[in-house]
C-alpha cells in the first residue's frame, strides 16, 4: 500500500473514532434510497444540529458521505464507493497482519507500509 493509501486509512480511522459518526454512517448506509438533512439526523441521534453538522463535516472530508443541495436544505447520503475503497484498505491491512516480520530484515529496510515500529 502506498504512503497515500496509508494516510487515507489513518484519516478513515480518525473519522470512525466517534460513536455519533459511526451511528451516522449506519443510518445513511442502511437506507440507500433515502436522504437525510441535518435536522432529520439530529432528531434520529438525539443530538444538536450543530453537533451533527460537525460530524458530517468530518465524514465529508474523508469522502464517506456526500451532500446534495435540494432547495434550501442539504441532504446527505453514504458514498458506497468510498466505503468499499476503505473496506479494501482494511482487507489489505488484515492480510498484512498475517505476514510475520522477516527475521533477517532490519526495520530500516522493511518495505511494510503498516510497520508498527516505523
Amino acid at each position: 500500500m502506498s504512503g497515500e493509501g496509508v494516510q487515507q486509512v489513518i484519516e478513515f480511522f480518525k473519522a470512525l473514532s466517534d460513536l455519533s459518526r459511526l451511528r451516522l454512517i449506519r443510518i445513511l448506509s442502511a437506507c440507500e434510497d433515502e436522504q437525510y438533512c441535518v435536522a432529520d439526523l439530529a432528531k434520529k441521534l438525539g443530538i444538536t444540529q450543530p453537533a451533527v453538522s460537525q460530524h458530517l463535516k468530518v465524514l465529508r472530508n474523508v469522502g464517506i458521505v456526500e451532500p446534495r443541495k435540494i432547495g434550501y436544505r442539504v441532504y446527505y447520503t453514504a458514498n458506497q464507493e468510498a466505503l468499499q475503497l476503505h473496506k479494501a484498505n482494511m482487507d489489505a491491512l488484515c492480510k498484512l497482519s498475517e505476514v510475520p516480520c522477516p527475521a533477517t530484515a532490519t526495520c530500516e529496510n522493511c518495505p511494510g507500509a503498516f510497520c508498527p515500529v516505523k
